[in-house]
């Protein structure tokens, strides 16, 4: 894993540059982003570089899937759950600064959340999900121990270690701390086994500044890994290495069942 920072600017949306271009992506006194249709952009899109990515968000029934893509794209966040049907996308745009070139990329995000039924029920749900993905987003809830542990093989049976696939994992329902069965020291294990990094999201209903900075905080990280994985199928940065081999961790960590 790599530090925060390293190939994006995480503190630009602050800068002045930042403020303006953020200024046309937000609307309600900037506490929630714009959406946009299949044939929408943005006017940001006619000045600079655009880069497409397709993201799947996989993970249990419940977990926050549909709450999580909501919250990043501009949408209402679901009050109660309800199994997505079918499958969706949604379409996020997000400039980031790029720290080695000192300039800025607008990120064409789309996400693909498909509801954990018609994964099972129809095998071409998952195949489209997974077919020219650029990045895979595995979701756990804090307050769903079985969620965490289900993470492990749910990992290896979507990416191997030399795909070319950026992953991220996100622990959602950070808002409910009373309630939560994953323990810090799971978290850090899990980042060192698998070198991984644990995003970590609060998908409240009620949009407040904090939630809006959590939001900030987990696109640039989202973009931030999607130019690392670039920049490596490039062959500009070396592909790095993970600490042990995935079979290991699936036997410290999963039970046969998942396997």
């Amino acid at each position: 894993m790599f530090s925060p920072g390293t190939y994006l600017q995480h503190d630009w949306q602050t800068t002045g540059e930042g403020h303006d271009m953020l200024s046309c992506l937000f609307i309600r006194n900037k506490q929630r982003l714009r959406t946009f249709g299949l044939l929408e952009r943005p006017p940001l899109a006619a000045h600079l570089e655009e880069a497409r990515y397709k993201i799947f968000v996989a993970g249990k029934s419940g977990v926050g899937k549909s709450a999580t893509v909501a919250k990043l794209t501009g949408h209402d966040i679901p009050k109660t759950h309800m199994e997505t049907p079918g499958l969706q996308t949604s379409t996020c745009f997000w400039p980031g600064k790029i720290i080695d070139v000192n300039k800025v990329t607008l990120f064409h995000l789309q996400f693909w959340d498909a509801g954990e039924m018609a994964t099972k029920k129809f095998d071409h749900v998952l195949s489209a999900c997974t077919e020219r993905v650029d990045c895979i987003l595995f979701l756990f809830s804090l307050v769903d121990k079985s969620s965490f542990d289900e993470l492990h093989a749910l990992i290896s049976r979507l990416s191997t270690p030399n795909s070319n696939v950026a992953k991220l994992v996100i622990a959602t329902k950070c808002d409910q701390h009373a309630h939560s069965e994953v323990t810090q020291r799971d978290i850090r294990d899990f980042e060192k086994a698998w070198q991984i990094p644990v995003l970590k999201v609060k998908n409240i209903p009620d949009i407040n500044q904090s939630d809006i900075n959590d939001t900030i905080h987990t696109l640039n990280s989202i973009c931030e890994h999607l130019w690392q994985r670039d920049l490596i199928l490039a062959g500009k940065i070396p592909k790095p290495s993970t600490t042990q081999e995935p079979e290991k961790v699936i036997r410290t960590f999963a039970s046969d069942e998942y396997i």
